[in-house]
C-alpha cells in the first residue's frame, strides 16, 4: 500500500522541481522557485525514509540510519555554508556543489554494483547506465575540483600544467573507457563488472582533470554551467541504475538547463562549446608589453570624478569580479541613487560572463536592491554606449578589453565585450594595473578618454559619493 503513495509523492516532487525551475527564470519569483524546488526534494527524501522504515527495502534499519545521518550532515554543512560563504566565493561553492553531486553518483552506482555481488548480474541497459554514471560523475567531480582551484586562484592552479599531445591523450583515454565499457557488456560476471567499473571511474577522473586544466580566462563561467549539466546527467543515469523516477527527472532537469545555459553563454561570447573545451588558453600572444601599453595611463581622484559626474546626464556602471571582491555592490547602488536624485540616468551594463559564474553580477546587484530593469545585457547596452557621458568600470577587466576585437591571437579573441571605450569618459576603478583572469594587459586603461582611480572598489565608490555630496 505504501509503494503507490511513494510513487505519487515522487510525481508531486517532480512537479515542484519543474514549477520551481520556471519560477527561478524571473527575478521577482526566483526566491519562491528556490523554495518550491527545495520543498520537492524534502518531500522525496522524507517519503523515501518512510518507505525504508516500513520495510520498503532489505536491511531497512541500516539504510534508514545511513540516510538519516546523511541528511543531518548535509543539513548542518548547508546551513554553515549559507551563513559563512561570502558572495565573492559563490562561484567556488557552485563548483564544489557540482563536483560532490558527481561524486555521489559515482558512489551510488558503485554501491548498486556491489549489492549484486553473489546475486543476479545486471542487464545491459542497467550496465550502460551504471557506466555512464561512473564516467560522467568522475569527470564532473575532478573537473569541478580543478575549476574550484582556478576560481580560488590557488598558486598551483592559476596556470594550466602542460601535457604533451593533450588532445591525443584525451582521445586515447576516451577510447580506452569505451573499450572497457564494451567488455563490461560482454560478460555476466559481477566481479568483472565491479573491477572494470573502478577502472573506468579512475580513467574518467584523470580525463576530468585534463579536460578542465587548460580552460581559463573568461571561459570559466561556461565551464561552471557545463559541469552543472554534467552533474545532472550523472544523477539521471544513477536514477536509471537504482530505478528511482524522481532522481531521473531531477537529473534530467539539471542536465537540460545546464546545457541550455552553456549554449546561451557560448552564443553570447561568440564561441563554440568545442572551442571552449579544446581551445587552449595562451597568455603569451601578441598582446604587447604591459609597460609600453600602460605608458600613458592617467590617474584621477575621487574629487575629480565627482566633478565629472556633476554634469553627466547618463552614467553606466560596468561591474566585474573586482566589485564582488570588494563587496562594493551596496556602495554602487547608493551612488547610483544619489545620481538619480540629481536627474542623471543611471544604468548597469552586465556582461554574460562577468565574474566567475553565470549571473554573478546580477545576483550581487539584486542583493543590493538594484532595480532589475536597470540591469542591461551587453547586446542592449552596446548600441547606445556612444551616448554615455561617463562609464564607471568597477573591477572589470577582460570583459571590457578591446584586444578581444583587435588581436586575433589574443586568448579572448572574438569574445564580445562591453564597448565602454566608446563612452565620452571612462573611469576605471581598480587596485592596480594587474591583468584580469585571462592574464593579458588592457589597452583601455591607457586610452585618451580613460582615467584610473586606484583603490579598493568599495572605498573608492564611497569616496566619490562623499565628494559628490559635498560638491
Amino acid at each position: 500500500m505504501l509503494y503507490p503513495l511513494v510513487q505519487v509523492s515522487y510525481i508531486v516532487a517532480s512537479a515542484l522541481f519543474i514549477i520551481g525551475l520556471k519560477e527561478m527564470g524571473r527575478p521577482k519569483t526566483a526566491v519562491r522557485g528556490n523554495l518550491l524546488g527545495a520543498s520537492g526534494m524534502l518531500l522525496a527524501v522524507v517519503m523515501t525514509l518512510v518507505w525504508i522504515a516500513n520495510g520498503g527495502v532489505s536491511e531497512q534499519a541500516a539504510s534508514f540510519w545511513f540516510i538519516g545521518v546523511g541528511v543531518a550532515i548535509g543539513t548542518v554543512v548547508g546551513v554553515i555554508l549559507a551563513l559563512r560563504v561570502q558572495m565573492t566565493q559563490m562561484p567556488q561553492l557552485v563548483a564544489l556543489f557540482n563536483g560532490f553531486g558527481g561524486a555521489a553518483s559515482v558512489f551510488v552506482a558503485a554501491a548498486e554494483l556491489f549489492s549484486r555481488a553473489g546475486g543476479k548480474a545486471m542487464t545491459n541497459d542497467v550496465l550502460i547506465a551504471t557506466a555512464a554514471s561512473g564516467i560522467i560523475g568522475a569527470v564532473t567531480f575532478w573537473g569541478s575540483l580543478v575549476a574550484f582551484g582556478k576560481l580560488q586562484e590557488l598558486r598551483w592552479m592559476k596556470r594550466p600544467f602542460k601535457v604533451p599531445l593533450q588532445h591525443a591523450v584525451n582521445g586515447g583515454l576516451t577510447l580506452l573507457i569505451v573499450l572497457l565499457v564494451v567488455v563490461m557488456l560482454r560478460t555476466d560476471v559481477i566481479w568483472v563488472h565491479i573491477t572494470l567499473y573502478v577502472c573506468v571511474a579512475l580513467i574518467a577522473s584523470v580525463l576530468g582533470v585534463l579536460l578542465t586544466n587548460p580552460i581559463g580566462g573568461a571561459d570559466m563561467p561556461v565551464v561552471i554551467a557545463l559541469l552543472n549539466s554534467y552533474s545532472g546527467l550523472a544523477a539521471a543515469a544513477t536514477g536509471f541504475v537504482i530505478e528511482n523516477s524522481v532522481l531521473i527527472i531531477a537529473g534530467s532537469l539539471v542536465g537540460a538547463s545546464g546545457v541550455i545555459l552553456t549554449k546561451l553563454m557560448c552564443k553570447a561570447m561568440n564561441r563554440s562549446i568545442v572551442n571552449v573545451l579544446f581551445g587552449v588558453m595562451d597568455a603569451g600572444s601578441s598582446v604587447g608589453n604591459a609597460d609600453e601599453i600602460y605608458a600613458n595611463v592617467r590617474s584621477t581622484t575621487a574629487d575629480d570624478v565627482a566633478l565629472i559626474l556633476e554634469t553627466a546626464q547618463r552614467v553606466v556602471f560596468v561591474p566585474g569580479y573586482g566589485m564582488a571582491v570588494a563587496q562594493a555592490q551596496h556602495a554602487v547602488r547608493n551612488l547610483g541613487k544619489m545620481l538619480e536624485e540629481r536627474g542623471t540616468t543611471v544604468e548597469y551594463a552586465i556582461h554574460p560572463v562577468a565574474g566567475r559564474m553565470p549571473g554573478h553580477m546580477n545576483v550581487l546587484l539584486a542583493e543590493a536592491d538594484v532595480d532589475y530593469d536597470k540591469l542591461l545585457e551587453m547586446d542592449a547596452i552596446n548600441p547606445t554606449m556612444d551616448t554615455c557621458d561617463v562609464a564607471i568600470v568597477i573591477g572589470a577587466n577582460d570583459v571590457v578589453n578591446p584586444v578581444a576585437k583587435t588581436d586575433p591571437k589574443s586568448p579572448i579573441a572574438g569574445m564580445p565585450i562591453i564597448d565602454v571605450d566608446r563612452a565620452r569618459t571612462v573611469i576605471v576603478i581598480k587596485r592596480s594595473l594587474n591583468p584580469g583572469f585571462a592574464g593579458i594587459p588592457n589597452p583601455l586603461f591607457a586610452a585618451d578618454n580613460t582615467m584610473m582611480l586606484y583603490g579598493d572598489g568599495k572605498d573608492a565608490v564611497l569616496e566619490i559619493a562623499a565628494a559628490l555630496r559635498d560638491a
